[in-house]
Parts: C-alpha cells; structure tokens; sequence
C-alpha cells in the first residue's frame, strides 16, 4: 500500500519571535506616532516615515517585519492619499467643498487609528495582518 507523504516542498510556518512581533508592532504603531508628531499633517508625511524606516533597516534580516512594515507603509501611503485628495478637494471648491470633506477626514481618521491598533495587537500576535483598502504599492 501506498502511505501518503507530506509534501517535501512545502516549508513550515515558521512563528516569528518576540523581536520580530515587538519591531513589526513599533511599523504599525509608527503611523499613529508619525500623525501626531506632525500635528495632523501627518497624513501627508509623517504617518509613512516610521514603517519606511523601519522596513529599510530591518528588511532583509526579519522576514515578518519585512511583510509588516511593508504593509504599513502601504495602509499609511494610502491614507496619506486620501488625505491629500481630501485637501485638493477643500481647495479647488475655495472652502465650500470642506463641508463634505472635514467629516470624511475625520471618518478616514478614526477608522485609520482603528485599523492600526487591530494590525499593531494582530501584529503583536505574530498574524500577517492584511489592512483592508490598501493600496499595495510597496511590493
């Protein structure tokens, strides 16, 4: 009879350790810190400068910061985006136009510190967190 083998080609999942999950937690967590260090403008700039770093440097050493830090960076370039249309939006309509877009921000906004607090603890866990609506423009 035949016995069934496991597969010889298939890798094991492989959990990442502490240092992986505590530096892939500091990418998600970055984008709150960048938003506030910048007072709000964040969105524009300061919200993707931490996962940038962070996957500059830890990239090819830490493969679940690689995946997690590139995430990040993706969700913050989006909301950064979004952000961005918002405010052309204001402008281009010479402030009328604010009375649609102030309460989307702040939607945009809360959902955004939602959003990465959920991938900070999944993070956190050692799960490959996925934001929904991102753009995937770091692959």
């Amino acid at each position: 009879m035949n016995e069934s083998t496991p597969d010889s080609n298939a890798t094991p999942a492989v959990e990442p350790d502490a240092e992986q999950r505590q530096w892939a937690l500091f990418a998600h967590l970055s984008i709150l810190v960048g938003g506030a260090l910048t007072g709000g403008w964040g969105f524009s700039i300061g919200c993707f400068l931490g996962p940038l770093i962070i996957w500059i440097i830890k990239k090819d050493t830490m493969p679940f910061v690689n995946d997690q830090a590139k995430e990040a960076l993706n969700f913050a370039i989006t909301i950064s985006i979004i952000g961005f249309a918002l405010l052309m939006i204001t402008i281009m309509s010479l402030g009328i136009g604010a009375i649609l877009t102030i309460p989307l921000l702040l939607f945009v906004g809360i959902g955004a510190l939602i959003l990465v607090i959920i991938a900070a603890v999944k993070a956190n866990e050692g799960v490959h967190y996925r934001y929904p609506l991102s753009f995937r423009l770091v692959k």
